[in-house]
């Protein structure tokens, strides 16, 4: 059955983690994080069966505290990370940690239609990305296409990258890099890029946007008022190596070529509110998904910068000898810009959004009062995109 109507799902506690899980291409699943201050949080394993429409769920403790962030190992679906707040002394630390699903979750909890009826089981800690020194984790990011053995956490104003060992239960940190300047700098959020062998990453401080060269910890650029306002997401094209994502509490999307950062290439100006998370396609570069917190989430067409923005594939290069070329096949017009929908099924700021890793045409989105929504591209774009 293929409908292009929405599936909701409500869970009991606020969340604002989310993530698709990426070793799993088989089937459609979703890992979300809650934050309740109250009760003992959780990691929801949300599985989407598509061809009858329906949700499955297990459930695993998260006893550490409210998670403000997840990501899911590329290379092993048991593993995962989690940045979460913990009280120590009466201050709330943001802390950073490795877990492992017990081998056996999936005996779990959809099977009993009574969730009192059995007791979830608890994750396992595998280690701490913690060396002492470098507290309040903002986001672990996991090397793209890796083998699961390299994780970036930021923290502050550092940046670490770790290395997993034996079975993911020892870290080291190999190499860090500082943000220096004025005031009390630390990074909001970042992004590794799956480019130029995942040697390069890019982060968010306040207004600003900088890459770094994780070969040397350098800087490499740096966009200095990106957005008028703090920056909440990154992501980068999965096609174009120089091309970047960004939005913040200017309510504004933009897209950026790194090699050219006076200008942002093109910006968006659909939302109303603070835009928290932007994603690209990992298939389809030109559809790129935005959730904000006016409560919508946008699937935008942004076919003029994408890697097919004459209808078919072309690289960097042919794009950037100058648009002269182009300007004499009159036939070649980049095709046109557009929101392709929003979609209002949220009642609460929409703090993520996510690609599924399984099915290119499906993603979900996360209110924080807990609904997760899981949504298709439309039928008709789908094909158009495809034949």
């Amino acid at each position: 059955m293929e409908d292009d109507a929405p599936v909701i799902y409500g869970l009991e506690f606020q969340a604002r983690a989310l993530t698709a899980q990426t070793a799993e291409t088989d089937s459609i699943r979703f890992l979300v994080g809650t934050q309740s201050l109250k009760f003992d949080n959780q990691i929801h394993i949300i599985d989407f069966d598509d061809e009858n429409n329906i949700i499955n769920k297990n459930v695993l403790l998260h006893q550490a505290g409210e998670i403000w962030h997840i990501g899911a190992s590329p290379a092993d679906k048991a593993v995962l990370t989690t940045c979460y707040n913990k009280t120590s002394d009466s201050r709330v630390v943001s802390c950073a940690a490795v877990w492992r699903m017990p081998s056996d979750w999936e005996a779990g909890s959809h099977e009993s239609p009574d969730d009192s009826a059995h007791n979830p089981q608890t994750l396992e800690l595998l280690c701490r990305l913690d060396d002492g020194a470098h507290s309040n984790a903002a986001c672990v990011l996991w090397e793209p296409l890796g083998d699961g053995k390299r994780v970036i956490s930021l923290a502050d104003n550092h940046a670490l990258l770790w290395d997993l060992q034996e079975s993911s239960t020892q870290a080291t940190i190999s190499s860090t890099a500082t943000l220096d300047g004025k005031g009390q700098l630390k990074f909001t959020s970042g992004k590794w890029s799956p480019h130029h062998n995942c040697s390069q990453l890019a982060t968010a401080n306040d207004t600003a946007i900088r890459g770094w060269d994780l070969r040397t910890m350098s800087q490499i650029y740096c966009i200095e008022s990106a957005h008028g306002q703090l920056v909440r997401d990154l992501d980068f094209n999965p096609n174009r190596q120089y091309y970047l994502a960004s939005c913040g509490d200017d309510c504004k999307v933009k897209f950026w070529d790194v090699r050219n950062v006076q200008e942002p290439v093109k910006t968006l100006e659909e939302h109303s509110h603070w835009v928290w998370s932007v994603r690209y396609n990992h298939s389809h570069d030109q559809l790129v998904l935005t959730a904000s917190s006016d409560s919508r989430l946008i699937l935008s067409n942004m076919v003029s910068i994408s890697s097919e923005p004459f209808g078919h594939l072309v690289d960097d290069d042919e794009l950037s000898e100058g648009e002269d070329t182009h300007q004499e096949d009159k036939g070649k017009e980049p095709l046109k810009d557009s929101v392709v929908s929003t979609y209002e099924e949220h009642e609460d700021s929409v703090y993520a959004a996510e690609w599924s890793s399984a099915d290119p045409w499906l993603f979900a989105s996360l209110s924080y009062d807990g609904r997760l929504v899981i949504n298709r591209v439309p039928r008709a774009l789908k094909y158009r995109i495809l034949l």
